[in-house]
């Protein structure tokens, strides 16, 4: 009689799955997606971006989402969030971001939110609002 078992080690095996499938229905981040239009954001930075200059830029709604779950989930710094995001399924959906794409480095977010910050604030009837409060040293230089 065999007691013990032996565990599967097929960690290298590729699979195909679909990541809306892993986040449960009443996930906190399922939620906030369905009850927050974030599309107000690029309204709020649209002004800030060149649209035939520079680089290709990091999504604003994503770098926002990021400081949410930062904030939302007690992560204490943005380079352990871009950690947790990496590992997470729920926090990886809620960015957009499939599995097998690159989040983006956390000085990328830390110098966007430094330089284009966005304030959370709520009214009276307990509506939230996002605005941009200020952008540090734009012209400092």
């Amino acid at each position: 009689m065999k007691v013990i078992v032996k565990g599967r080690e097929n960690r290298d095996q590729l699979e195909i799955f679909s990541i809306e499938g892993f986040v449960p229905a009443d996930h906190l981040l399922r939620k906030i997606d369905s009850a927050v239009d974030f599309n107000h954001i690029y309204d709020i930075v649209e002004d800030l971006y060149c649209a035939d200059n520079g680089r290709p830029s990091i999504d604003p709604v994503v770098i926002f989402k990021m400081v949410l779950i930062q904030h939302l989930y007690g992560l204490p710094s943005l380079r352990r969030t871009v950690e947790e995001i990496k590992m997470n399924v729920a926090y990886r959906w809620f960015l957009g971001y499939l599995m097998n794409e690159q989040i983006p480095h956390f000085s990328t977010v830390s110098y966007n939110r430094r330089n284009i910050l966005l304030d959370i604030k709520r009214n009276r009837n307990g509506r939230i609002f996002i605005t941009r409060s200020c952008i540090c040293r734009r012209n400092a230089y």
